[in-house]
């Protein structure tokens, strides 16, 4: 087991390796004096995980409530979300207990809104079963829901108190998935890490899974510990993000997130080398990546749908959007568009 600590407005450890959801109980027994909490995840994780991560957690002396919602990108919306408090509420849980969000983006993301919100805020663990999500969303305390007008226009910051990473649980992705995940591994590198850059682009990933999974985790708590509510550094970690939010909402959420992400990337690399924000050879060095991991590379919006469905994005304000440009493989800053600029961008992106 390999433990990296995220060091937020409350510190956490973040425990990666094969075998750890058998060994949830005693790893949550060490965190919280608690005993009792609701595990609420997808009934596809249902089918696959919640029995051995609820007798864990009994074997450990805590009473368990389990809430199984619908699986897909379509249940994180506000009616779903509505059901997990009134589960919580239904099943007498109290400030001094807590939640467990096991299974993908969907699930860690609103497990840990209704733990944000759920009497004011609950304690929560975060018990990430896909690529994606043990690399990107199960850290950092970014919590939210969807609405009609966007993607995650409803959220709270909320800290998880731990996270546990079964590296053995993406042996049961799809192919599609893993791929998925890997879009937010490749961003990382990108934006962060020249050298993980090419250890991805030259080691077999899944036989360094555990590596991957950790070098992901420094990154992501190296930012988060600079800049825990996203008011400068850590909104480098949208690269590819404002239109590839664009492109999940146009396809009414059945482009999956990495895959949505990838082609983001790609849009943002290439526009950025076209407006002169980035240096020639970013874009290669995107497509080169997308292209090892399967990843799609062309976007089948036109940039007025794009246009359309960015100005909708929670991180516009006002009059203007950030958006995130790679000034060299490795680093990237943020670069303030007025609107008639983000328009030019989207353009400049296809």
């Amino acid at each position: 087991m390999q433990t990296v600590m995220v060091n937020a407005s409350s510190a956490y450890p973040v425990h990666i390796g094969g075998g750890l959801l058998e060994r949830a109980g005693e790893l949550v027994a060490g965190a919280t004096k608690s005993r009792t909490c609701a595990v609420i995840t997808d009934t596809t994780v249902e089918k696959l995980y919640a029995a051995r991560v609820c007798r864990s957690l009994q074997d450990a002396g805590v009473t368990v409530r389990l809430h199984a919602f619908p699986a897909g990108e379509q249940s994180k919306n506000i009616a779903v979300y509505g059901g997990m408090l009134e589960f919580l509420a239904e099943s007498g849980l109290t400030r001094s207990d807590f939640a467990v969000a096991l299974g993908g983006g969907v699930a860690g993301d609103m497990a840990g809104f209704a733990a944000a919100t759920y009497q004011r805020g609950i304690d929560y663990i975060q018990m990430p079963t896909t690529l994606l999500a043990a690399s990107d969303s199960s850290v950092g305390g970014k919590t939210a829901i969807d609405l009609a007008a966007g993607k995650n226009l409803a959220g709270a910051f909320h800290q998880p108190k731990m996270v546990i990473c079964d590296t053995d649980a993406f042996q049961t992705l799809p192919e599609e998935d893993f791929a998925g995940g890997m879009a937010e591994t490749v961003k990382h590198a990108l934006i962060a890490d020249a050298g993980f850059y090419r250890f991805l682009m030259e080691e077999p990933v899944r036989e360094r899974i555990g590596d991957v999974v950790r070098r992901n985790v420094e990154i992501k708590a190296s930012v988060v510990g600079e800049d825990e509510f996203e008011r400068g550094r850590r909104k480098i970690l949208n690269f590819g993000h404002t239109l590839g939010h664009a492109i999940e909402k146009n396809s009414g959420f059945t482009v999956p997130h990495g895959h949505a992400v990838a082609m983001g990337m790609v849009l943002a690399a290439r526009a950025a080398e076209r407006m002169a924000y980035s240096p020639a050879g970013t874009l290669d060095a995107v497509l080169a990546a997308c292209r090892r991991f399967r990843l799609p590379t062309q976007c089948p919006y036109t940039a007025p749908q794009l246009y359309a469905a960015a100005i909708s994005d929670k991180k516009r304000d006002g009059g203007s959007i950030d958006v995130v440009v790679l000034e060299e493989l490795g680093r990237a800053r943020t670069v303030r568009l007025d609107l008639e600029g983000l328009r030019r961008f989207t353009e400049a992106a296809l």
